[in-house]
C-alpha cells in the first residue's frame, strides 16, 4: 500500500482547514444576523419559563448556587430567592452549591449572609454542599427528602437559561410538584442610557442590543448542549 506523500497530507490539511473556517464563519454569520432579531431573547426566555409554574405555595425553596459568590449570577439568584422567601414565609430554603476544599463553606455562607441581609431568617436556611452538578444536587435532595418528596412543593431559583433543565432533573428524581423562579436580569431603559446632551447615539440597537443578544445566543447554545447531554444520560 502506497503511503500518502507530504504534499498530499499538506493538501488534505489545507482543505480541512478551509472547511472548518467556512463552517465556523458561516455559523458566526448566522448568529450575527440573528442578533438583530428577537429570536435569541425568545429562546432564552423560553428556557426560563417553559417548564411550568407551581400550582400551590412551595414548602421548599431550592437556591442553586451557579457561579457562586461573589458573582453577578450569584447576587441575582440570591435577590430572587430572598423575594420568594419573604413571600412564602412557611417555606424552608436550601442553598445547593458545591463546597470548595480550599475555602470550605465560605461561598455557601456568603450566599446565606446575602439572604439574611435581604431579611430572610437564617434558621430557615440549610445547605446542600455535596452535589457537584444539577443532577447530583437533585439526587442528594431526593435522598434527604425521600419520605416526603412526592408531596413537597418545590420552588427552584436559578438563572433563566438553566431553569428548564433544573426543573426536569428534579422531577426525574421524584419531586412531582416543581416550579421555577427564574432570575431574569432587568435591563435599563434605553432612554436612560442615551447620551442626550451630545446625541452621539441615536439608537442602541447596535451598541447594546446586538451584544446582549449575542450573549443570549451563547447561553442558549451552551444550555441546549447540556440538555442534550442530560437527555442522553437519562437524567431528564
Amino acid at each position: 500500500m502506497k503511503l500518502p506523500t507530504g504534499q498530499a497530507i499538506l493538501a488534505f490539511l489545507r482543505t480541512a482547514f478551509k472547511r472548518i473556517v467556512l463552517f465556523f464563519g458561516g455559523l458566526f454569520l448566522c448568529l450575527w444576523i440573528l442578533s438583530f432579531t428577537d429570536v435569541p431573547y425568545y429562546a432564552y426566555h423560553s428556557l426560563g419559563t417553559s417548564a411550568g409554574k407551581l400550582k400551590k405555595e412551595p414548602n421548599l425553596i431550592v437556591l442553586l448556587g451557579g457561579s457562586g459568590m461573589p458573582s453577578p449570577d450569584g447576587f441575582m439568584r440570591c435577590y430572587y430567592a430572598s423575594k420568594a422567601a419573604k413571600k412564602y414565609l412557611q417555606a424552608n430554603i436550601v442553598i445547593a452549591l458545591p463546597f470548595n476544599e480550599t475555602d470550605s463553606l465560605k461561598q455557601l455562607n456568603m450566599m446565606l449572609n446575602e439572604l439574611v441581609l435581604h431579611g430572610v431568617d437564617s434558621t430557615r436556611i440549610q445547605f446542600e454542599p455535596q452535589g457537584f452538578n444539577t443532577y447530583s444536587q437533585a439526587q442528594n435532595l431526593a435522598t434527604r427528602y425521600e419520605s416526603s418528596k412526592a408531596t413537597l412543593s418545590v420552588l427552584i431559583v436559578t438563572s433563566p437559561e438553566h431553569m428548564y433543565r433544573a426543573i426536569k432533573t428534579f422531577r426525574k428524581q421524584g419531586f412531582w410538584e416543581v416550579g421555577g423562579e427564574p432570575a431574569f436580569e432587568i435591563p435599563p431603559d434605553e432612554e436612560q442610557i442615551k447620551d442626550k446632551e451630545n446625541k452621539h447615539i441615536e439608537s442602541l440597537s447596535f451598541r447594546y442590543n446586538m451584544w446582549s443578544y449575542l450573549n443570549y445566543e451563547l447561553l442558549v447554545l451552551r444550555e441546549y448542549t447540556a440538555i442534550a447531554y442530560y437527555w442522553v444520560k437519562g437524567w431528564l
